[in-house]
């Protein structure tokens, strides 16, 4: 018998008909015999609601009372679940954040874990019943609700397989695992049977969207076995665990992609020590991620500088960096939000050369020109014009030969 955490998402859970489905799914693995956890979503769409709702009242929602309305959906959904599966046979118990507790920092509406109290959901597991746990929600020490962002679900489903010590956390979705690329994109693209923690980290922030970041971030310093499955087919889908030989025999595990980029150039800044703390730490301040740099080789005591941001963060971005680019006395500044990063991550290149260089042919054998490029042990991204994407996943996967039966 084992502990199980399974989680589900919006898409599973959008409609009552769907709500009874997975108490179909939850309660064969109750008569199987294991202690099972459940982490929901809000139904699909419902958290875009409430958060048009905060708007509404106020352009720039009060974080706290945010945090108060946009946590409902998830409420719903944990009382329809534990109803459903009463009304099946089989015994089951709701409980909200604040009760079982998951304890906070006080962040609203991007709050952060610190601890987990378990007892609650123990002592209910040992009474034989489901219990039902609302994601993407928990309290501060001052008793306030608090949301951990959006995505935030995943997160909450493996805190509480950490803290639990569960066999495994089950994340339901509408997709049946994890793909070497989007299939939309690349209809011939593969469900990968076994990822690393690293390669999924890598790929959830180049743009994969299965798994929020920090719900794998949890996974891998936990040890959590993730499976990520569809709720609405009995097929096997991917487990994200520790790193084994067998995946570094893959060198390159998938390609992703990312549209939401946008370039920010500063054109002839001083090369002196200080100058890119000034800018980059008044762009952190501010809570705006920067990914890519560039700094290109000093001429005359003077140099360009290229970064990349989040495009919903470039009018931010400019509006920090622009006085200080007049203060240093740069040579204006020079911005392009119709870019996109394309990604190739795998554990296999650590261990095989030329990977990068066979990229970047794949590339420029069919006319798509790179602007920028960032390497990690396992990952190397390219900037390039987004209307190229598309073109590039499709030539990338080619490349490296993950269609069909190659993963």
């Amino acid at each position: 018998m084992a502990l199980v955490v399974q989680k589900y998402g919006g898409t599973s859970v959008g409609d009552v008909e769907k709500i009874r489905h997975v108490a179909s799914r939850v309660k064969k693995a109750r008569d199987m015999g294991h202690k099972v956890v459940v982490v929901v979503s809000a139904m699909a769409g419902e958290t875009n609601r409430l958060v048009d709702l905060c708007r509404q009242m106020m352009n720039y929602p009060d974080p706290r009372e945010y945090d108060v309305v946009v946590s409902t959906g998830e409420q719903v959904v944990v009382g329809l679940l534990s109803m459903a599966l009463k009304k099946s046979g089989q015994d089951a118990v709701s409980l909200l954040g604040h009760q079982v507790a998951i304890y906070t920092d006080d962040a609203h509406t991007r709050a952060r874990i610190n601890h987990i109290s378990d007892g609650k959901i123990r002592e209910n597991l040992e009474a034989g019943r489901v219990v039902i746990v609302p994601g993407f929600q928990g309290i501060d020490e001052k008793g306030d609700i608090t949301t951990l962002g959006r995505g935030g679900s995943d997160t909450s489903a493996v805190a509480l397989a950490a803290a639990l010590k569960a066999d495994s956390c089950e994340i339901y979705t509408d997709v049946e695992g994890i793909f070497t690329t989007d299939p939309n994109v690349v209809p011939e693209a593969v469900k990968i049977p076994r990822i690393s923690y690293d390669e999924m980290l890598e790929m959830a922030s180049l743009g994969a969207k299965v798994l929020q970041i920090r719900s794998v971030e949890f996974a891998k310093k936990y040890d959590v076995p993730l499976h990520v499955r569809s709720t609405f087919t009995e097929t096997e889908g991917t487990w994200v665990t520790r790193e084994d030989r067998e995946m570094e025999k893959v060198v390159v595990s998938g390609v992703t992609f990312e549209k939401n980029e946008a370039k920010v150039s500063i054109m002839r800044v001083p090369d002196q020590p200080g100058i890119a703390a000034r800018i980059f730490g008044a762009i952190a301040q501010a809570g705006i991620n920067v990914d890519m740099i560039i700094q290109n080789i000093s001429h005359d005591g003077y140099t360009d500088m290229t970064f990349t941001v989040p495009k919903g963060d470039l009018e931010a971005a400019l509006s920090i960096v622009e006085p200080i680019a007049a203060e240093i006395g740069a040579n204006g500044i020079l911005t392009d939000d119709k870019v996109a990063k394309v990604s190739i991550v795998g554990t296999g290149m650590r261990s095989h050369s030329g990977i990068a260089s066979r990229m970047f042919k794949a590339l420029a054998d069919d006319g798509i020109n790179i602007q920028m490029i960032s390497t990690s042990e396992i990952k190397v991204s390219c900037v390039i014009e987004n209307k190229y994407t598309e073109l590039a996943v499709r030539v990338l996967h080619n490349a490296f030969d993950l269609g069909g039966d190659s993963v």
